[in-house]
């Protein structure tokens, strides 16, 4: 058995944990005397758990305050946004495995944005929206993006940032492999995808000495008869193999990267048929295979399971304020660190060099239920409704 492993996990353990390591970073404080630093933590912490608004939170806890006192409360206490920021990745970084400091061949890290779809106006700002895909009957968005720790039973976010909407990306990666860098944590190589493909990323990397994988795609239309060497000219191919390429973009800057041309045959597999050619750029990197760079690729995706964690317990908002919103991201992210740290210390089993996780034990879902309930147990529920009759011209 893991030394220090628990016998029994409780949903007070969790709860204990997570309020402690949030309220710790996060330094909420006291706005009166019925809307105390812990109680806005716990409303924060019901809200995500249903997955609702802090105003369905306030209404269905008995001892809250209203949600319009909540809300000015955090607007009062809330640092700016950037040091909001600065917290939330204190946040994050807390706890980690020793290991991730000591290891000398580094971790394998997933950089990535996640949007989260936007109806509305900006607060003060156009710069505070990004504009992309059409996703939910919108192109607007608030952005974000996350480092990841591509290592089993260790999958921590380690910095988070806010993305503004006349970004660039090659400001985004450097922010957050600054912080990456500030934790202390060496990076052995690099996941990203397809949209960190440009001349100014790859130059900022291998000037960085930073070994990456990512995606790589031609853009416009495909000619009759592809230059030699040329993106349209790998992604035509019919057998896999290895390539160089180069190209300049419209600053004048040229980059150059290896690329590995994966061709797959789905032979009916999961309902699809015939052949597909994959592109991966790479710099820094000897792989021994096109297997390995496809195989290593494929661990970028548990950064996409991030996101879907996000939303499984992110609060409801449809507020202007970037700082609630950056609040209520972040929030989210130490809470699943919080789900990531419970199961490496209490759950997981050691065998041999590696360890067993035992992930059914303890959902992230099923903590943020126990969140919930106790919560509910501790403030106490609203169980009836007052109904306005024929003459109340009230709603």
């Amino acid at each position: 058995m893991r030394s220090g492993m628990k016998c029994t996990v409780s949903a007070a353990d969790v709860k204990a944990e997570a309020t402690g390591w949030i309220g710790q970073h996060l330094q909420f404080t006291d706005y009166k005397r019925k809307c105390t630093a812990g109680v806005m933590l716990s409303v924060l912490l019901f809200a995500a758990s249903r997955m609702k608004s802090i105003h369905d939170a306030c209404g269905r806890l008995a001892g809250a305050p209203s949600d319009e006192t909540l809300r000015k409360a955090l607007l009062a206490t809330l640092p700016p946004q950037w040091e909001l920021q600065s917290r939330i990745n204190a946040a994050l970084g807390d706890r980690l495995p020793k290991r991730f400091f000591h290891s000398k061949r580094g971790q394998r890290i997933a950089i990535d944005f996640t949007l989260i779809p936007y109806h509305g106006q900006p607060a003060r700002e156009e710069r505070e929206i990004r504009r992309g895909q059409p996703k939910h009957g919108t192109t607007h968005f608030h952005a974000y993006a996350t480092a990841y720790v591509v290592q089993h039973g260790q999958r921590y976010t380690l910095a988070m940032t806010a993305v503004r909407g006349d970004e660039d990306v090659k400001a985004v990666v450097q922010r957050l492999l600054q912080q990456v860098r500030r934790l202390g944590v060496k990076v052995r190589f690099l996941l990203v995808d397809k949209e960190f493909f440009n001349v100014e990323v790859i130059r900022y990397l291998q000037a960085a000495r930073l070994p990456f994988v990512m995606p790589g795609f031609a853009r416009g239309r495909k000619p009759p008869v592809p230059r030699p060497n040329s993106l349209h000219e790998f992604a035509s191919r019919k057998r896999g193999g290895w390539g160089r390429y180069s190209w300049t973009n419209q600053r004048g800057r040229r980059a150059t990267v290896s690329i590995a041309i994966v061709c797959r045959n789905f032979r009916g597999q999961r309902g699809r048929h015939g052949r597909r050619t994959q592109l991966y750029a790479y710099w820094g990197l000897r792989p021994g295979s096109l297997r390995w760079v496809h195989e290593t690729y494929r661990q970028r995706f548990g950064i996409e399971s991030s996101y879907r964690q996000l939303n499984e317990c992110r609060i409801r908002t449809s507020t202007r304020q970037p700082v609630l919103r950056l609040l209520y991201v972040g929030l989210v992210l130490i809470l699943r660190n919080v789900w990531v740290w419970c199961h490496l210390n209490w759950l997981a089993i050691r065998r041999g060099p590696g360890i067993v996780l035992r992930n059914h034990l303890l959902r992230l879902r099923e903590m943020t239920l126990w969140l919930e309930y106790l919560i509910a147990a501790e403030f106490g529920l609203v169980l009836t409704k007052i109904i306005p009759t024929q003459d109340d011209p009230s709603p």
